[in-house]
């Protein structure tokens, strides 16, 4: 295969994961384009992740944490998201940058690139390039909206994509105007939807020895977690609105305010046993017994009510404590979690949600986990994300076989920069 290689970091012995002995050279930037190549390297693929000097990735810049000065190495984001790679810089604007890339290529199993539609052709990186000095070559292009269709050339962000997907049409107060999911899901759904086509088209190349490309939208991805809007108008004709923390057949269901500082508890109920636990919970309080409140019929069209009387109850309580009796009656309650909460949360560290990797800018940090455990072979972190050409002489050298002087050459001349 074309990613065969010696790295003891990539030998299914030292626990490195199923993906071991495979080469991914990764041109990915930002969320989307470094989500793919981090999952792959945590299950144990060498992942070479190409970057340049010229155009630096944006999750390398921002606010230092440290000091006052702009510093590449200092995003936590970046680290969490590119840990366990190596890293290059590589000049594609260069000829000899392109030609170094395509050997590169031709020694990797798997390629990565979320560039707008047509710079890698125009780069000299295209699949067409690739495949020709790789047929087995499995090439996976991230885009807003595809490689082909009407929409190809538009210009999009992560709010780009909800407006497009439908999504953020749903995201709002009740009947009010769409607010919109303020988050880069549409990045992590073609992500992880790249993933999943990797490791398909690695198990049928390891059938056929053949490779593909993968053209992967990250609006079609984001589409298709729309189902129940677009069940509900196939079936009905009635176009989904905002509904805030509204479902039609479950009361009480939303957050509810509780002692603290902005602190909040989730509490959703779905029959009337978990109903009568829930008012058992509260001490059977008289509102209860109102006719308003008799059946679930009768709450579900009174459901300001209930939320009314049951955020009296939670404003005096901490969100730990509500949701610790609930949860003893069988009810679902769970407190809404900060960042803070998550990283500290017992269940959380037990489950290994968190791993703190010590990285030479900032010192140990957290950085999150795989979302799956693999019994036989668990993915693990290695190492810290790479700092800006950190491995270009293990790359350049020890993989491609080029003399150390001709590498000074190139970085004086800035192709290797």
């Amino acid at each position: 295969m074309p990613g065969s290689n010696n790295d003891p970091d990539n030998n299914s012995e030292s626990g490195a994961g199923p993906l071991s002995g495979y080469r991914v050279l990764d041109f990915g930037w930002v969320l989307a384009g470094a989500i793919p190549g981090m999952v792959l390297a945590d299950m144990g693929a060498q992942v070479i992740k190409v970057e340049t000097r010229r155009r630096l990735d944006y999750m390398r810049l921002g606010r230092p944490i440290t000091g006052d000065q702009p510093d590449p190495e200092q995003n936590p984001m970046f680290h969490n998201v590119n840990r366990n790679k190596m890293g290059i810089t590589l000049n594609t604007t260069h000829t000899a940058g392109v030609d170094l890339a395509l050997k590169l290529a031709a020694c990797s199993d798997v390629v990565i690139e979320n560039f707008s539609p047509g710079v890698m052709d125009r780069l000299g990186l295209g699949y067409e390039q690739i495949n020709k000095v790789n047929p087995a070559v499995i090439m996976a292009s991230i885009s807003s909206t595809g490689q082909s269709g009407p929409l190809r050339d538009l210009r999009a962000y992560a709010p780009s994509i909800g407006a497009l997907s439908g999504l953020d049409s749903t995201m709002g107060y009740q009947g009010e105007r769409p607010l919109g999911l303020k988050h880069a899901f549409g990045d992590i759904c073609g992500a992880l939807h790249t993933v999943f086509a990797v490791v398909a088209a690695l198990y049928r190349r390891r059938q056929t020895g053949k490779g593909q490309y993968i053209d992967q939208s990250m609006l079609r991805a984001t589409v298709v977690t729309n189902g129940i809007g677009l069940m509900e108008y196939a079936m009905t004709g009635r176009v989904l609105q905002t509904r805030g923390n509204f479902d039609p057949t479950m009361v009480p269901y939303g957050n509810y305010p509780c002692a603290g500082d902005d602190e909040w508890v989730s509490i959703a109920v779905a029959s009337e046993d978990e109903w009568q636990n829930m008012i058992a919970a509260l001490g059977n309080p008289e509102w209860a017994e109102q006719p308003a409140f008799s059946s679930k019929y009768q709450r579900l069209k009174n459901r300001d009510q209930v939320d009314s009387q049951l955020a009296q109850w939670t404003r005096s309580r901490t969100a730990e404590d509500v949701t610790e009796l609930l949860q003893s009656h069988g009810v679902a309650a769970m407190p809404v979690m900060s960042a803070e909460k998550r990283l500290f949360n017992p269940h959380f560290r037990a489950r290994g949600l968190y791993a703190d990797i010590e990285h030479p800018s900032l010192g140990a940090e957290p950085i999150f986990n795989l979302m799956w455990n693999l019994s036989k072979t668990p993915s693990r972190i290695r190492r810290h994300a790479p700092l800006l050409g950190e491995h270009n002489r293990q790359v350049f050298c020890d993989i491609l076989g080029m003399p150390e002087a001709e590498v000074e050459k190139l970085e004086d001349a800035q192709v290797i920069w």
